[in-house]
């Protein structure tokens, strides 16, 4: 292997730290999606006519086909546990007291990661039913953490 020499004229190395200050968007489909959980307290859906495909969080555009989503709706607080994990330590590596319930909830034919609380962490099971517990109205800022947890639906 032959190595090249240095071009004089390359950027050199930056010693130390750099400051980054970035912040995330959320986009247009992403924005309506959030300002409808914190204004009204609704998750929305997004339908695609051509495929049948409802996705939850609501999308621009449609995966599978491309096609603009214009379909918008409610689909409602309720999903069912489809997957879930059991978190001993915290992020700090930290043993934890009690064990955190995290979980993919399906809503429609899409879902979102969230935690499980009001129940017993054995008593999760794929398939529960589930409904999403929000926040008061007054501290929601418009972000997936507006829902403060998924609990088992009352029957």
């Amino acid at each position: 292997m032959t190595l090249l020499p240095r071009d004089p004229e390359a950027p050199g190395t930056w010693q130390g730290s750099l400051p980054v200050a970035s912040r995330y968007t959320y986009g247009l489909a992403g924005e309506r999606f959030f300002r409808a959980l914190k204004d009204d307290g609704v998750i929305l859906g997004s339908r695609c006519g051509r495929c049948g495909i409802t996705y939850v969080p609501a999308r621009q555009f449609c995966e599978r086909c491309f096609d603009e989503l214009q379909d918008w709706h409610d689909v409602g607080t309720r999903g069912e546990v489809h997957a879930f994990t059991r978190l001993y330590v915290n992020l700090d590596g930290s043993p934890r007291e009690e064990p955190e319930l995290i979980a993919f909830v399906r809503i429609a034919d899409g879902g979102l990661m969230h935690r499980l609380g009001e129940l017993d962490p054995e008593a999760v099971q794929i398939g529960m039913a589930v409904e999403a517990v929000l926040k008061p109205a007054s501290e929601r800022k418009g972000s997936i953490l507006d829902i403060e947890h998924f609990r088992p639906t009352k029957a």
